[in-house]
């Protein structure tokens, strides 16, 4: 092979490397969106988190949302105002419903 095909082959290894890596990114989140902020409106069956952008989104709740504090299982009653969450959400019609929610164990606000 001429030195111009093993360049060749390393440039399509590379690709292939980059588009292997790319789709198991894609899985390990299972298609799921993250919101990541500060709780800012808590209802029985939603959560408003304000983002690091600044934008506000809602995020349904039902019997099945998970909620974690560290790794401690809780509930809705352990968030408040001004805590920090994680959430794993799919997307539901034209929004998001929360399949988990971590709770950030820190003083809310801070």
């Amino acid at each position: 092979m001429s030195l111009r095909g093993d360049e060749e082959m390393q440039k399509l290894a590379r690709i292939l490397i980059c588009v292997l890596f790319l789709n198991a990114l894609i899985f390990a989140h299972g298609g799921m969106e993250h919101v990541l902020g500060t709780v800012t409106g808590i209802t029985d069956h939603s959560l408003s988190v304000k983002t690091s952008e600044g934008a506000v989104t809602r995020v349904e709740l039902d019997g099945e949302t998970k909620f974690l504090k560290g790794d401690t299982p809780a509930t809705i009653k352990d968030v408040r105002v001004g805590s920090r969450v994680v959430i794993h959400a799919h997307k539901h019609d034209n929004g998001l419903h929360a399949a988990e929610v971590k709770i950030g164990t820190g003083s809310p606000g801070k």
